[in-house]
C-alpha cells in the first residue's frame, strides 16, 4: 500500500508521535509512507529530531500552519490535492483538526480510494468561544461527508461528535493512541537524576507532564500545589515541560511560596521521560482539553496512580477508584483531597498504580494500533476492489 499520513506539524507531542508511530508501522510491515507536514518550529522541540526513523519519507511544505489564514489555507488546499493526485496513494491518513479538513476535502478532489482521519482532541467544547465552536463544529461536519472512517483515540470523543452531528455512527472506530511502552515498563528510580534535579531525598513526588501554556491546567495546578504544601511540607512537584507561560508559573510558584518545593525540569526529550516519571509517587493532570491523555497512560505503565480532570477519555484509563481518581473540572479543592489522599495511603495508591499498569499493558502498545490500522486499510481497500 501507499499511505500518506497529514499532520500540521511534527513538534513534541501525543498527536505528532501517535501519526509517527503509525507511519512507522506501515514501513516496518513492507508499505510504503509518506509523512507530510508543515514547518516544526517552538519551544516544544522538534519529534523528528527525537525519534529514529526507519524509512518514512518526510515532505515538509510552509502552506501548512496551525493558525487559521484563509489565503495560505486555500493554497495548501490545491497543493495537497495536486500532491496527491501525482503520488497516486491508496490512503490519505490525516491528523489534527485543521489538517483533518484540508486534508479530507483535498483527498476526494484527489480522488484517493481511502480517506480517513483520526481524532485526537477536538478543537471545539465547552471551554472554546462560540464562534469558534460554531466554525470548528460546521467545518468538521463537511470534512465527515469527504471521509470513509474517522477513528478516534477515545469512546468519548464519538459520542461527543455525533451529538453534535459530525459523522455517521458507522463512520467511527476506536483506536487507543499506542506508544512505545517498554521503556515506561521497565523504569527504575534513579537517585543520581533525582538528586540532579535537587529533590530533597524525603519528600514525596507529584508529577505533572504537559506544554507551560494556557489551558493545560496549570492555572489549577499551582493553587492545588500550594494547599498540598500547606498541610504536606515534605511534598515536591515535577514539571516536565515548556512554553511561553514558564517564566509567568515560576514567578507564581516564588509568590504562592512554595517555589522550593517545585522542580521546573523544563523541556524532556521522549525517550527520557520515563526516567523523570519514575521519581514520582502520583500523577497530576489538570489539562482542561485533551483527547485521552498520554501523560496518564505512561505514567500507569510505571505504576503510578493519576488524578486529572473528569473529561473526555481520561476516565477510560483513569478509573476512579481504581487506576486514579476523576474530579470534577476546576474543583481545586476535589483535585486536591485526592491527591493528599494517595500521598497519604501508600499502600492504596500502589495497588491502584498495578491494576493500571495491567491496563495500560493490554491496550496501549504501538504496535496494537499499528496493526489495527493497517488490517483497517487492508479490508476496506480489498472491498473496494471487490466492488
Amino acid at each position: 500500500m501507499k499511505v500518506c499520513h497529514f499532520i500540521t506539524r511534527l513538534i513534541v507531542g501525543g498527536a505528532q508521535e501517535n501519526t509517527f508511530l503509525s507511519a512507522r508501522g506501515l514501513v516496518e510491515a513492507g508499505h510504503e509512507c509518506v509523512l507530510l507536514t508543515g514547518p516544526s518550529e517552538g519551544r516544544e522541540g522538534q519529534l523528528l529530531d527525537k525519534m529514529k526513523n526507519p524509512g518514512i519519507e518526510i515532505v515538509e511544505s510552509p502552506l501548512f500552519v496551525r493558525e487559521i489564514s484563509p489565503l495560505t489555507d486555500l493554497r495548501a488546499l490545491f497543493y495537497l490535492r495536486d500532491f496527491l493526485r501525482e503520488r497516486k496513494f491508496d490512503v490519505i491518513h490525516t491528523h489534527s483538526s485543521k489538517a483533518g479538513i484540508l486534508g479530507r476535502i483535498a483527498g476526494r478532489m484527489a480522488g484517493v480510494p481511502m480517506v480517513v482521519h483520526t481524532i485526537h482532541g477536538l478543537a471545539f467544547g465547552p471551554y472554546e468561544s462560540r464562534l469558534k465552536n460554531l466554525i470548528y463544529i460546521n467545518a468538521e461536519r463537511y470534512a465527515a461527508t469527504k471521509c470513509d472512517r474517522i477513528y478516534a483515540v477515545a469512546q468519548a470523543m464519538i459520542g461527543q461528535c455525533l451529538a453534535e452531528k459530525i459523522g455517521r455512527p458507522e463512520q467511527y472506530k476506536v483506536v487507543y493512541s499506542g506508544m512505545e511502552l517498554d521503556r515506561f515498563l521497565e523504569a527504575e528510580k534513579d537517585d543520581s537524576l533525582r538528586s540532579s534535579l535537587g529533590i530533597p531525598e524525603n519528600r514525596k513526588v507529584v508529577g505533572a507532564i504537559a506544554r507551560l501554556f494556557p489551558r493545560k491546567g496549570y492555572e489549577d495546578f499551582f493553587p492545588i500545589a500550594a494547599k498540598i504544601v500547606r498541610e504536606l511540607p515534605d511534598t515536591h512537584f515535577l514539571i516536565l515541560g515548556d512554553g511561553p507561560k514558564r517564566y509567568e508559573y515560576e514567578a507564581w510558584a516564588e509568590s504562592l511560596g512554595i517555589h522550593g518545593h517545585v522542580t521546573f525540569a523544563g523541556l524532556v526529550p521522549p525517550d527520557e521521560v520515563a526516567r523523570y516519571i519514575a521519581l514520582m509517587d502520583v500523577a497530576a493532570h489538570f489539562s482542561l482539553k485533551e483527547g485521552l491523555p498520554r501523560v496518564a497512560v505512561q505514567a500507569l505503565a510505571e505504576g503510578k496512580p493519576v488524578v486529572a480532570y473528569h473529561l473526555d477519555g481520561t476516565p477510560e484509563v483513569v478509573i476512579s477508584g481504581k487506576t486514579g481518581f476523576t474530579v470534577e473540572p476546576q474543583n481545586i479543592q476535589e483535585a486536591t483531597d485526592a491527591l493528599l489522599h494517595l500521598l497519604k495511603n501508600p499502600s492504596e495508591a500502589a495497588e491502584m498504580g498495578a491494576r493500571g499498569r495491567e491496563l495500560v499493558r493490554e491496550k496501549f502498545p504501538w504496535q496494537t494500533m499499528s496493526d489495527i490500522l493497517i488490517r483497517e486499510y487492508e479490508t476496506f481497500l480489498a472491498g473496494k476492489r471487490s466492488q
